[in-house]
Formats: structure tokens, sequence, C-alpha cells
């Protein structure tokens, strides 16, 4: 057995063992030395760009074009994340359905539920917008939503007899 230790070893695996620490000890010696404490001292980044939070359209004074700027600039990446998270949840139902063909009513539910609510809420955040909407508008849409509903009870349900 190799790894008894009351066993001498032969002369090839002493020149192994030799040879083998002729190439290997340099290599240990940087690594543990140098790379060890340089790597601990960097740690890796986090590869995504972290915007900060700013306020948004509802919290700048009137007239303050810097903050509708910075607003606007999140609402289209807020718009480009919630597309994005929509595509994907898309394709999780796709390859749901695909894999379970004829058993994907029941065993995709979940999926489809996930889909149909992230697809509604996208609708109702940024639907009937148009390609070039911004932040205002958005705004705007929220605000006759909510006088809607006040008046008319929730969107979808038809008008309430006055």
């Amino acid at each position: 057995m190799p790894d008894d230790p009351g066993r001498a070893k032969s002369t090839f695996e002493g020149f192994l063992d030799t040879y083998f620490n002729i190439f290997n000890k340099p290599i240990e010696i940087v690594r543990e030395n140098i790379v060890g404490p340089l790597k601990n001292k960097n740690p890796p980044k986090y590869y995504h760009r972290r915007y900060k939070r700013i306020p948004s359209i509802d919290e700048c004074s009137v007239g303050d074009e810097v903050c509708l700027y910075e607003a606007n600039e999140q609402y289209k990446r807020d718009m480009k994340v919630e597309s994005q998270i929509l595509i994907i949840l898309r394709h999780r139902l796709l390859e749901c359905e695909f894999y379970w063909s004829d058993d994907k009513k029941e065993k995709c539910k979940k999926q489809q539920d996930d889909y149909k609510t992230a697809e509604t809420n996208w609708f109702v955040k940024y639907g009937d917008l148009g390609a070039k909407a911004n932040v205002l508008e958005a705004y705007m849409k929220q605000k006759h939503r909510m006088i809607w509903e006040r008046r008319h009870g929730e969107v979808g349900t038809g008008m309430k007899e006055t």
C-alpha cells in the first residue's frame, strides 16, 4: 500500500517525489505567499451595476428638471428589468408546457399563474403608453386609474350605477 507510513519508498517513488517538488514547490510558495493575500484583500466585484434609488416623479419639485430626468431614467431601467422578468417567466411557462405537453394544465399551473399575474401587473403599469412613454405619462395613467377606481370600483368590473 502506498499510504502505509511504515513502508519504505522505492527509488523510483523517491525520484518522482523529488521531480514533482522541483516544479510544484515554487508554485505553492507563490500561491500561498503572494496570490492568497492579494486575493483576500480584493474581493470579487458583483457584476451587475447597482443604481441608487432616487425619488420618484411624485417627490420631485415643480420645475426641477434634474429630478425629472433622473426619475425618467429610473423609469426606463425599471421598465427594462420588468420586461426581462416577463420574458423569463414566459420562457419558463413555455418550457414547462413543452416538457409536460399533455399534462400541462395540471403540472404548469403555478407557472401559468405567475406569468398571468406578472403580465397583468406589467400592463397596469406600462400598457397602452407607447414606445416613447416617459415617467410623467405613466404617473398620469396611474392617477387616472386611481380616480376611476374611486368612482367606479375595480377596473374591468364595469361602471357603478350612481
